[in-house]
């Protein structure tokens, strides 16, 4: 029995060494990680948190997670998400306590150092993963895996932060050269976050109020809000300490864009709307939407796989939508499993339920892991474009588009920035504005995109000619000599256009030389006299306008005499027939195009000419052709509705809360006897839709107040002025139309969120805690003392059984 009672202990004692071992050889590694995202109180932040969670639990994720929660005192009492996920209150900052400010993005920062400087869990951390909650994590994200170093952190790459290449990277940091353009995920170094955190929120507070340099041309935020102070905070803050990043562009990805051949992303950010076929998901449909508490409801759900397999023959553009399904699934796969959590009843059956919890679906979403691509150790980033098959990175490109001072061209240039967001297109976009001295002075649009400002030539300065048209080659031109850019390739399109997904020279085989271009068939004057009279080439005179990818080299050499030639087109005014010009209004309109190919001829610029890239809405498409922009400077219409642009000239829709086009049918009452019409009325409601989604989006973002609120109050003046403005382009049945479409969105329209401030409670500790090296000796501890307790015990039934027998021994003997 003591032998017994020994052996016990003896394996008790060498249980707890084993245990101890390991954890002093797992803290020996340096490798304790943990995971840190910043919320606030709220529904929409609440089905974020669920969904990302839940990615990080199927994506195997080592280490603990920590929610950081802001919330203002008078939100508690009625939060209900304080139990999703392991969660640490922290201070708010959205209101900030000093100045005033109304800026929720200075949490996150905040939430850091609080966490830095309260948590226990930061005495135990030797790395930090920080991600955003508009996440989905495929695979484990392992800082030393990435690359990370002490003193060199790995993130993502956020090239539309701009100003660490301008004034603002000066004023901002002691050395502008460190300012790297990063975010989105960020993994580093405990020591780095404590030096780099205060300056973080700092440097945030400093950019914030710098509003003198807000502006969309120093920031490349396009709303010139400061919305995005707390991402140059992070810049400046790490510039400032020296840290280095280690910058990738293919870990992360936005559902919507498709991933560069062979590159596996491992995170889905999904900030931006993106489509699937005709299924849609844009987080900010879901401001206030309670559906973390709604027992079983989900989101829309995607389409399944089988169906994205026959939508798209290009492999690669396959695996884009594929990761698009594969984010609202792992939302919607989380939000079930959080139901089931709170008791919710057992769903009833559905094919898309038994989808999610079916093999194949978790088979696609089993854990991806990093294999080192593309880590930018040299810390020159790049390009947000695809690598060919050899390897060989393609040009880079940026995107042009040239406008007027004009609530006219500003809902077009509201409509072109959303799809253009939307559209996957590599490189940066700018405006060309082009404006009198007078009418900027009383502009209202200069944040609707990023914007180049030019003089405006609408009215010639020697002829005094009104022709706005040759703002077009003029604003080019200049833009050429004014602005530095190491694009190798220039697109231009213009305002009234929708893109529907990228436009890249490397698709359509642009080259030094040979320009890529769309078909105008009626410019007929390429063929006749008029082409003799303006250019010494007339045989190199391509028909074409619209869409233009030319290399920078020929643009600098072309501009100039594209300006030249409009010029001279407009003066020939004996040649502005219509059997000359093809002109129908014989009004010398399309001079600038005639500018364009004369000059392209005079300098033996030839086109590729893709009748694929574009087409006008209510044209019957090409079979098979995936047109990449919508161009809708034609009328068109879906049975009694319609559409021109013309009518919405004097039209403020952009500056008038809510004010939108009359809503095109839906695609569902579409006929299918007649498949080409079909499709042609298709594409038609698409292009009908975009417009009035961007311009629903814009007036959110301006935090319009709601419909009810405009209906349960009298109108202002300036509302009834521009509303009246609106009624006088339109039809009455396109008012009622309206109206009725208006009533509709105020049901559907999520409402605005009120953001979230903060306070403290105590820290609910995290289930991941049982992989820490202090679970597992609480775990041996207790091992033992059930050992112990089972060998006492033994004892003791042992001792009794005997003490039994000498009993019935000694009555036996007193028996004999």
């Amino acid at each position: 029995m003591a032998a017994a009672i020994a052996g016990a202990v003896a394996a008790v004692h060498l249980l707890l060494y084993l245990a101890w071992a390991s954890a002093a050889a797992g803290a020996g590694e340096g490798r304790r990680l943990h995971t840190l995202f910043s919320v606030e109180c709220g529904d929409y932040f609440d089905w974020q948190a669920v969904g990302l969670l839940q990615s990080l639990r199927k994506a195997r994720q080592p280490g603990g997670v920590t929610r950081l929660l802001s919330c203002a005192e008078d939100q508690l009492p009625s939060y209900r998400g304080l139990r999703i996920g392991h969660t640490l209150q922290v201070p708010s900052f959205s209101r900030h306590p000093r100045t005033g400010d109304w800026y929720p993005a200075i949490n996150k920062p905040a939430g850091v150092v609080h966490w830095l400087k309260h948590s226990p869990e930061a005495d135990n951390v030797d790395w930090v993963v920080i991600l955003d909650a508009d996440q989905i994590v495929r695979g484990p994200i392992i800082p030393w895996e990435l690359g990370a170093e002490k003193g060199r952190p790995f993130a993502a790459y956020y090239g539309y932060l701009k100003g660490c290449d301008n004034i603002l990277a000066q004023l901002h940091t002691a050395h502008p050269e460190f300012c790297d353009k990063v975010g989105g995920i960020l993994a580093m170094h405990i020591d780095d976050l404590r030096a780099l955190a205060p300056l973080w929120l700092s440097k945030t507070e400093e950019v914030r109020q710098d509003k003198s340099h807000w502006s969309t041309n120093i920031t490349g935020d396009i709303y010139g809000m400061g919305w995005i102070s707390e991402m140059y905070g992070y810049s400046f803050g790490a510039a400032e300490v020296g840290l280095r990043h280690k910058i990738n562009d293919d870990i992360m990805i936005y559902p919507g864009y498709t991933p560069r051949p062979g590159i596996e992303p491992l995170i889905l950010h999904y900030g931006l709307p993106f489509k699937v076929g005709n299924w849609s998901f844009s987080k900010l449909e879901h401001h206030e939407d309670g559906i973390v508490y709604d027992c079983n409801r989900l989101f829309p759900p995607p389409p399944f796989p089988r169906e994205v397999e026959m939508m798209e023959s290009d492999p690669n553009v396959k695996r884009g939508l594929f990761l698009s399904i594969e984010c609202v699934n792992t939302l919607n796969e989380g939000l079930l499993l959080h139901h089931a959590s709170v008791g919710c009843p057992k769903p009833q059956w559905s094919k898309y339920l038994s989808f999610l919890k079916s093999r194949r679906f978790a088979e696609l979403t089993k854990p991806k892991y990093w294999r080192g691509q593309q880590v930018d150790d040299s810390i020159m980033t790049r390009q947000h474009v695809a690598l060919s098959k050899a390897n060989i990175e393609y040009p880079k490109i940026h995107t042009l588009f040239s406008t007027e001072c004009s609530s006219y061209f500003d809902w077009q240039t509201v409509g072109l920035m959303h799809s253009f967001h939307l559209s996957g297109q590599p490189g940066n976009i700018t405006r060309l504005l082009s404006c009198t001295d007078e009418d900027l002075k009383n502009y209202k649009g200069h944040d609707l995109a990023p914007t180049h400002y030019v003089p405006s030539m609408s009215r010639h300065p020697l002829t005094g000619d009104w022709y706005p048209a040759i703002n077009k080659p003029a604003a080019v031109l200049h833009w050429l000599n004014h602005v530095q850019t190491d694009a190798e390739f220039i697109v231009i399109l213009d305002a009234d256009m929708i893109m529907r997904g990228p436009i890249t020279p490397w698709e359509y085989g642009a080259k030094r030389g040979h320009p890529v271009s769309t078909p105008y068939e009626y410019l007929i004057g390429c063929d006749n006299i008029l082409a003799k009279i303006h250019t010494r080439n007339p045989s190199a005179c391509d028909k074409v306008g619209g869409v233009i990818i030319m290399h920078i080299d020929d643009l600098r050499h072309f501009a100039l005499l594209w300006l030249h030639k409009s010029e001279e087109v407009r003066a020939d005014k004996a040649h502005y027939a219509t059997n000359i010009t093809g002109d129908i209004y014989e009004s010398g309109w399309i001079s600038e195009m005639y500018g364009y190919t004369f000059a392209a001829a005079e300098i033996n610029l030839r086109h590729i000419i893709r009748r694929d890239i574009m087409i006008y809405p209510g044209y019957v498409p090409q079979p098979g052709a995936k047109y990449r922009v919508f161009h809708y400077g034609l009328r068109f219409g879906v049975g009694n509705w319609s559409f021109d642009k013309a009518e919405w000239r004097n039209a403020d829709v952009v500056n008038t809360c809510w004010a939108k086009f009359p809503e095109p049918p839906d695609p569902a009452m579409v006929p299918k006897e007649d498949p080409d019409a079909r499709e042609r009325d298709l594409l038609s409601i698409e292009c009908g839709r975009a417009l009035n989604k961007a311009l629903y989006l814009h007036h959110k973002r301006r935090n319009c107040p709601r419909l009810d609120t405009i209906r349960n109050t009298p109108k202002k003046a300036d509302q009834v002025s521009a509303s009246n403005q609106i009624k006088g382009v339109t039809r009455k049945s396109s008012r009622s139309r309206s109206r009725g479409d208006m009533e509709s969105m105020d049901e559907s329209r999520d409402k605005t969120v009120e953001r979230a401030a903060a306070t403290t409670l105590p820290v609910h500790r995290s289930r991941r805690f049982a992989r820490s090296s202090r679970m597992w000796i609480v775990a041996v501890w207790a091992v033992s003392i059930v050992v112990f307790l089972l060998v006492i015990s033994m004892f003791f039934t042992e001792r009794r059984r005997n003490v039994s027998r000498s009993r019935v021994s000694r009555s036996l003997k007193a028996h004999v």
